[in-house]
């Protein structure tokens, strides 16, 4: 906001002195200059006006952001925010009263708690940032040995999203959840890259350990947003990695900790198989520990295709090393059929982490090929690294506890 101030173009003494002789002209002077002074005091206070409000800005304490739980009457509401209990308190007079219900999101004044504003509906940042953008480069041609694996989910997943019409003309409901569960390093999180990359549907990433928090009430919030944010984007694909960190078995008696993971589950339930339909929306959970699961979660209606990703067979194995050896510079044949059976027993993460030992072993030597040797060499040295984990993991599981007070 520009100013004038300062720049009245004053005429000169003579040029007054002419003016003074002339009545008329002087008052006519003057009243141009009482106009000019009122136009100029104006602008300045609007400029402060606005410097007001701007420190008041500053120095105004922050809003408190909360939800509705129930409507009162005599104009009281009850909410609950994450810093706190359940407050009643005021609705401010100012604020439209047609947008005051359950589930809306308000900011409460910090010094009196009352309602002063009804905030637009927006999906949680950290949601939000399950989101993934940029997809994997990863094909389903880029998994060996999983084609009835992947046969399945093609039906489960990407058919209904893509053909829904089908289903309707026959007159059945596609599973809402699949289920994928082996050994580690079998290609659970591979598939999902696979299925991500594949469809053309938004696909939403997270691990379940993420809708554990600290506050109660917020895990069970994050997975109604989650979902929400799913039927809003559908077609979409809600991937939840390790679930068994929220689905485990539920206890009688446990910690307030275990009883809030326990809420988190009862809402994912509710979400996959309740009121709202999924609209479009497919859930994808991965476990190498199926037999700790929660049986609700794994009853028809929820989970309906339990598929099992288990190590890989011979045929597989093929598969698999020549995925991994398909960009590498390699002098000479190569007997896949003998490094399937030297790697009997790996799983698909050993047979890549096998290939590179073999890189870094060509590497040593100062060659810019690998050899068959090369791979050999490399299967060897994960096998006895499998050997060493496998004998300490036996030894940890015989050892007996031993009481510091025996």
């Amino acid at each position: 906001m520009g100013s004038d101030y300062g720049n009245t173009n004053e005429p000169s003494k003579d040029t007054i002195s002419a003016l003074i002789e002339n009545d008329e002209d002087y008052l006519k002077y003057l009243e141009t200059k009482i106009k000019h002074l009122e136009e100029e005091r104006k602008k300045l206070l609007l400029k402060l006006e606005y410097y007001r409000s701007e420190m008041e800005k500053l120095l105004s304490p922050p809003l408190i952001e909360a939800y509705i739980e129930y409507v009162l009457p005599d104009n009281r509401v009850v909410v609950k925010s994450s810093n706190g209990p359940n407050l009643v308190v005021q609705v401010a007079e100012n604020v439209d009263k047609s947008k005051i219900r359950p589930g809306a999101r308000v900011a409460l004044n910090q010094r009196g708690s009352v309602v002063v504003d009804v905030l637009p509906d927006y999906p949680d940042p950290y949601v939000q940032l399950m989101e993934v953008v940029e997809k994997p480069n990863i094909r389903y041609s880029d998994v060996g040995g999983l084609e009835e694996q992947i046969r399945e989910l093609r039906e489960v997943v990407e058919l209904p999203l893509k053909q829904p019409e089908l289903f309707e003309e026959l007159g059945i409901e596609p599973p809402k959840g699949i289920l994928l569960y082996g050994p580690p390093g079998c290609g659970k999180t591979l598939l999902a890259k696979a299925v991500a990359t594949e469809s053309n549907a938004v696909f939403i990433s997270l691990v379940a350990s993420e809708l554990v928090q600290k506050y109660i009430g917020e895990g069970a919030r994050i997975v109604r947003e989650l979902f929400a944010l799913a039927r809003r984007k559908a077609p979409a694909i809600i991937f939840i990695d390790e679930i068994d960190a929220i689905a485990a078995k539920r206890i009688e008696i446990g910690t307030s900790g275990e009883r809030e993971v326990q809420r988190t589950l009862m809402q994912l339930l509710a979400e996959i198989d309740g009121f709202k339909p999924l609209d479009r929306v497919k859930v994808i959970a991965a476990t190498n520990r199926i037999d700790v699961l929660d049986p609700a979660i794994l009853r028809p209606g929820r989970f309906d295709r339990i598929i099992e990703i288990p190590l890989p067979g011979k045929k597989g194995r093929i598969e698999i090393f020549k995925i991994h050896t398909r960009k590498m510079k390699i002098s000479g044949e190569v007997n896949y059929e003998l490094l399937s059976e030297l790697s009997d027993g790996f799983s698909g993460a050993e047979i890549k982490l096998a290939v590179i030992e073999a890189g870094y072993i060509a590497l040593r030597e100062n060659r810019k090929y690998v050899t068959l040797d090369d791979l050999v060499k490399g299967i060897e040295k994960v096998k006895s690294k499998k050997d060493v984990r496998n004998s300490w993991q036996q030894v940890y599981e015989t050892r007996k506890p031993v009481s510091i007070f025996q």
